[in-house]
């Protein structure tokens, strides 16, 4: 028992420093660093006030507390230094004002249950079955949150609509647009992924036939002219 109630304490590293006078109280250096070390640079020294020359032993309990203690220091100051702006904004297609006036904009129901909204009507025209179209979107599940988007990645989506190579309701959505528009595409579940889709890191996941939001803006067909006025 002797044994295992010892083990209960931790000496740390004291280094006992020197006194003109057997009266006077000693200064002992605990150097802290010892089993955090990772958490910082350097060590943190903290000076303990001994009587007489006894040397204090910190149980576990109270190591546990001071590394707890640094962690949280650590972490909240290299946070803060890290940060110093403002979270960065993700890129939309669509701002807090857009937000606003698209509650006034009519939703749309198709046969097959997709809904949308036009943020934008384009001028140009839509694209025939089966050509490239190039566009730029924002996937996002229904609370908003995004998991894929071409505008965070810089570079446009080109892809042949109407052929499968998307899911199908971004397939139809797409194919009532025009060159130029931009518009939120509510996809039901069962024209969404019929697999569901693993989540990145930082990303939500997306559940397999669940319903999902595109936010697209169709930007040009690639091999059909188009003059903007």
């Amino acid at each position: 028992m002797a044994s295992s109630s010892a083990s209960l304490l931790l000496p740390i590293r004291c280094t006992f420093g020197k006194s003109d006078s057997p009266n006077r109280q000693k200064v002992y250096r605990i150097n802290s660093g010892v089993g955090v070390q990772s958490l910082a640079s350097e060590p943190r020294l903290v000076e303990a006030v001994m009587a007489k020359d006894e040397c204090v032993f910190t149980n576990r309990r109270n190591l546990i507390n001071l590394g707890l203690g640094l962690v949280s220091f650590l972490s909240v100051s290299t946070f803060a230094e890290a940060a110093g702006l403002p979270p960065e904004e993700k890129p939309k297609l669509c701002d807090d004002s857009c937000e606003k006036e698209l509650e006034n904009v009519p939703m749309i129901t198709t046969e097959s249950g997709l809904q949308y909204k036009d943020i934008k009507v384009g001028g140009g025209p839509s694209p025939p079955v089966g050509f490239q179209v190039a566009a730029n979107y924002v996937a996002m599940v229904p609370s908003g949150q995004i998991f894929d988007s071409s505008l965070e990645k810089g570079q446009i989506y080109i892809f042949r609509v109407g052929s499968g190579q998307v899911i199908k309701g971004l397939d139809e959505g797409i194919l009532s647009m025009k060159v130029g528009g931009k518009r939120r595409i509510y996809v039901p579940g069962p024209l969404a992924f019929p697999k569901g889709l693993t989540s990145a890191p930082g990303r939500p996941r997306v559940a397999a036939n669940s319903p999902v939001i595109f936010d697209v803006s169709l930007l040009y067909i690639p091999g059909l002219e188009y003059d903007e006025e």
